[in-house]
Formats: structure tokens, C-alpha cells, sequence
């Protein structure tokens, strides 16, 4: 696969815990979107680590073409 899978065309909402380690998932197969479930094994993407430095909502990219990963800048409405 050489380019990630669309799994849908807006951001994630999604609560973020101070402190915890989340994984976003690049390749868009993931079932537990929009973290990574090592669907991408064997392929060419990786995950993406982010966390935060207080509890906060953050917008996940879904069609995981943003150029800011793993957050939401819009490239979804180019799709």
C-alpha cells in the first residue's frame, strides 16, 4: 500500500489525558481509529506518538493525508 487509507474525511475528536502516550495511526486501517492496532505491520507506515501536556481536546487527522501528524489541518477538503 502506498498510500494511507482515507478512513474518513474529518478530524477525530478526541480527549487527550495529561501525561498518557497515545498512537496515532497513519496507514488508516486501523479498527481502533484513530489510534494505532498495528494494522500496519508489513507496510511502509509507522504510527505516530503523541501526548500532551494537559488534559485537552484535540482534532485527530482521519484521512491521514495532514501535514501536521496526527493533527487535523485541513487536508481533508483537497481529497
Amino acid at each position: 500500500m502506498k498510500n494511507p487509507h482515507v478512513a474518513q474525511k474529518e478530524p477525530y475528536e478526541f480527549e487527550a489525558i495529561e501525561g498518557e502516550t497515545y498512537f496515532w495511526c497513519s496507514c488508516g486501517l486501523s479498527d481502533d481509529q484513530p489510534l494505532c492496532d498495528d494494522t500496519h505491520e508489513g507496510m511502509d507506515f509507522e504510527p505516530v506518538e503523541f501526548k500532551t501536556n494537559k488534559n485537552k481536546t484535540v482534532w485527530l487527522c482521519g484521512c491521514k493525508h495532514t501535514k501536521n501528524p496526527p493533527f487535523c489541518d485541513g487536508s481533508h477538503n483537497d481529497l
